[in-house]
């Protein structure tokens, strides 16, 4: 991808083999990726479930299957936000749930963990999320330097 492109992450939801979300013809709904110009207008592949941050860098994502957290939180998602970093305004670096109907359609796209980035200058980078036995969620972190 050129890097005057716009990179729009989303939550896509297979619910059947073989569909085609556009990657890495479209970026979202609706960006054509200059460089890999498809056959197919980007409406002609399946619609992402939900449209995440612009250059959030969304890399781990779990349902949380968890006791621990109030029950609004079990079978809904929670997505590491790696962050930004060729934006001029950075976002991102945070854990964001995105919340299911019970169609598990997203109906809702909320930070849960923040803090790793305190006004532009971040001390952390989430990369993944990982519930535990004990319902805990644990979050990776590749830049904070911390053992």
């Amino acid at each position: 991808m050129s890097t005057g492109s716009a990179i729009r992450y989303e939550l896509n939801h297979a619910t059947a083999p073989g569909q085609h979300f556009g990657y890495p013809y479209c970026h979202g709904a609706d960006i054509r990726d200059p460089e890999l110009p498809g056959e197919k207008p980007c409406n002609a592949y399946r619609a992402p479930a939900r449209a995440l941050g612009p250059h959030v860098a969304a890399l781990g994502m779990r349902f949380y299957t968890g006791q621990q957290f109030p029950d609004t939180y079990r079978n809904q998602i929670f997505i590491a936000e790696h962050g930004s970093w060729n934006r001029s305004k950075k976002i991102g670096y945070r854990i964001m749930s995105v919340m299911l109907d019970d169609r598990r359609r997203p109906v809702a796209y909320q930070p849960f963990a923040t803090g790793w980035l305190l006004g532009q200058e971040q001390w952390g980078r989430p990369v993944d999320v990982l519930v535990m036995p004990d319902g805990s969620l644990l979050v990776s972190d590749d830049d904070a330097d911390l053992l």
